[in-house]
């Protein structure tokens, strides 16, 4: 996990990490909640927000770097069941090796909501141009996918939410040191998703409830 933990204070440090609707949005949906978990917490946006809203929140995530309180995989919660009123990931999913146990491990270790946020699917031409930017990209998924994974693991999906998210081109691929010569590459890939000097994408954010 050495590239993540290299990564860590950019992530900490991105405007469009740190701040937006969909992060206000996950934080208004923790009305009525009192503990939380924030998986693969990254730059910990969302355990602080949480925290200034008045949760007790763990935070886990695989680089040491990232500062959670728990270093694990998202598909290895090392958690009692039902141990968080609210289970939190945002924009890391596609970076989970199997996104299905990750998912199964959130629901089991929330008592009540799970709140997922990630990059929507486009096309195989924008995965190819992920992953040539940062190989630890493994996969985005369409809402159909969101929404079969999420029920599939006991939850009652209950409301969903898409907000586009601009992210200044050449700092998204420093965030990611992608190699000079990549790219021109990832740029030519992503053609149709760059608007000036952004790169445009959607995230969708899905609030699901432990079928009881």
């Amino acid at each position: 996990m050495t590239d993540w933990s290299s990564r860590a204070e950019a992530y900490r440090n991105a405007p469009e990490q740190r701040e937006g609707e969909d992060l206000d949005l996950i934080v208004h949906w923790a009305e009525g909640s009192r503990t939380a978990l924030d998986v693969a917490t990254g730059g910990g946006h969302v355990a602080r927000r949480l925290r200034d809203a008045g949760l007790q929140v763990v935070s886990v995530d695989p680089a040491p770097g990232m500062q959670p309180d728990v270093i694990c995989r998202a598909e290895d919660l090392p958690f009692a069941d039902g141990a968080f009123d609210l289970v939190v990931s945002r924009i890391a999913p596609h970076h989970f090796d199997d996104v299905a146990a990750a998912v199964a491990e959130m629901a089991r270790v929330a008592n009540d909501l799970v709140v997922v946020e990630d990059t929507l699917y486009v096309s195989e031409q924008v995965e190819e141009a992920e992953r040539l930017r940062d190989p630890t990209h493994v996969r985005s998924y369409s809402e159909e996918e969101w929404r079969a994974l999420l029920e599939g693991a006991g939850l009652e999906i209950e409301q969903v939410e898409a907000f586009e998210k601009r992210h200044p081109l050449e700092a998204w691929l420093d965030r990611s040191a992608t190699p000079d010569d990549d790219r021109p590459r990832v740029q030519e890939l992503l053609a149709d998703q760059v608007e000036g000097d952004e790169y445009v994408d959607t995230k969708l954010v899905i609030k699901a409830r432990k079928v009881t």
